[in-house]
């Protein structure tokens, strides 16, 4: 129950959030994140808590929503990067330089930071608005260019370091020759 005098008293509920968080997770970083990620919708929706009701029992139901939203959202996410990668791998070019540089590129788009790869694929492969795209990762517009500004120049600067650097895999390198154009 909450205290009459003080009915948003959230701090006294933090160590039975943090518990329960870290049974959903199993992660102490993670469950701190939920919890925090939680008590943001909370004040949020602080509004919608009526006075007399049970603050715990709101505040552990805020919890567990938010886990079962992060998990649909890391589901989602998984799916469309999986999705494109079948795509891109189903992708057959005759130029064998051509079908390399695309498996480089497309390990390089894996290798941006999630974040920064989500607002991307959004915006670059699913065609949507930065606005939709923003809501969609449930984060300010500028956020998200700035999150794809950055992906976009990551990307550019490997292309043109690929392009300067015929070794840019580390281990493949691409060489001419090869054929006996003789025939």
């Amino acid at each position: 129950m909450s205290d009459k005098r003080h009915p948003f008293d959230v701090l006294n509920q933090l160590a039975a959030l943090r518990r329960y968080a870290r049974s959903l997770v199993r992660n102490p970083d993670d469950a701190e994140d939920l919890v925090h990620d939680a008590l943001v919708r909370a004040f949020e929706r602080k509004s919608t808590f009526r006075n007399g009701a049970n603050l715990r029992n709101w505040l552990l139901s805020i919890v567990h929503n938010t886990h079962i939203d992060r998990i649909r959202r890391r589901r989602s996410s998984d799916a469309r990067h999986q999705a494109a990668a079948e795509i891109s791998e189903r992708v057959h070019h005759s130029d064998p330089d051509q079908s390399i540089r695309l498996k480089q590129l497309r390990n390089a788009f894996f290798a941006l930071p999630e974040e920064q790869r989500d607002a991307l694929h959004l915006v670059a492969i699913e065609g949507l608005s930065y606005q939709d795209a923003a809501a969609t990762l449930n984060i300010p517009v500028g956020t998200l260019m700035s999150r794809v500004s950055r992906a976009r120049a990551r990307l550019r600067e490997f292309e043109e370091s690929g392009r300067k650097l015929p070794d840019s895999t580390g281990h493949l390198k691409l060489i001419e020759g090869g054929r006996d154009d003789s025939r």
